[in-house]
């Protein structure tokens, strides 16, 4: 099996490593990139000598222009796994085109960041055809360690859109109640010490305090791409006519620290939203 990734970035580059390890593997990435492995000159490439081809791209736009290239040349018994975090609908829109062409796709988003992405550790939700994914859960072990299947198409990336919905609106509480220990002159040493005693004890506070303390935010996973995400859930919410407050109000946090300029801050570097700019 001949495995193609499409989308070298800071997450797709480690991801394309691992699976390299086990496969026979050629990237390709708008960007010339130097790789542990054989690099295609375009995406035609990839797909016309590929048997499994992986794409990890940064939105809808950019999963739409790599299918756009990708479609004249798609063939029976390919396996497309889209890994990239995009609108559900769009996702399931372009399965079908792939299917009409004797093919299959999965949408197999990720959660975790980059050092995840590195150590083959990642989180990866799985939408599609079950059968399918039994027949390249194998490829994906080499990415992730905790792999679940969540449905039909677009469920996988409906399941990432609500994870990560409800880490903005953790952060939130975490951003809010670490600023508030601040200004009524709690140490947020202390404060995060405390709170680790009772049942407000969370993996963000754990791994982001030290962070926020210093006012260091080295980026893990950006602003910017954390800011696509919650609009992604405000659309999934207008698809489907609900409403809810929190992710309404995460959307609103990101759109200030976006108009702020710290798009390419680590998302924890929201805590300035909240606690005025600083």
């Amino acid at each position: 099996m001949k495995v193609g990734f499409i989308g070298l970035g800071i997450m797709g580059m480690p991801m394309a490593t691992n699976v390299s390890r086990k496969y026979d593997l050629i990237g390709y990435d708008v960007i010339a990139k130097e790789a542990p492995f054989a690099i295609a000159s375009s995406i035609k490439e990839v797909v016309e000598n590929c048997d499994v081809i992986i794409s990890m791209v940064p939105k809808n736009e950019h999963v739409q222009s790599v299918y756009s290239e990708a479609m004249p040349f798609i063939r029976k018994g390919q396996t497309f796994i889209e890994m990239s975090t995009i609108s559900p609908s769009v996702s399931s829109k372009i399965a079908q085109e792939v299917e009409s062409k004797g093919a299959d796709m999965l949408d197999c988003p990720v959660v975790k960041s980059q050092p995840a992405a590195i150590s083959g550790t990642l989180g990866i939700y799985v939408g599609g055809k079950k059968d399918v994914f039994e027949s390249v859960k194998d490829v994906l072990s080499c990415m992730g360690c905790n792999i679940i299947y969540m449905g039909g198409h677009g469920a996988g990336l409906t399941m990432k859109i609500l994870h990560n919905a409800l880490v903005g609106q953790i952060q939130n509480g975490v951003n809010e109640v670490m600023s508030i220990a601040s200004k009524l002159g709690i140490d947020l040493n202390d404060f995060v010490k405390a709170i680790s005693y009772g049942g407000g004890q969370n993996f963000y506070m754990d791994g982001k305090a030290k962070n926020i303390i210093s006012q260091d935010y080295p980026t893990a996973f950006s602003i910017a791409n954390m800011h696509k995400d919650a609009h992604l859930a405000k659309d999934l919410l207008k698809e489907n006519d609900l409403s809810y407050p929190g992710i309404e109000n995460t959307a609103r946090i990101y759109d200030e620290a976006m108009e702020m300029g710290l798009g390419r801050e680590d998302f924890s570097a929201t805590y300035k939203v909240v606690n005025g700019g600083k």
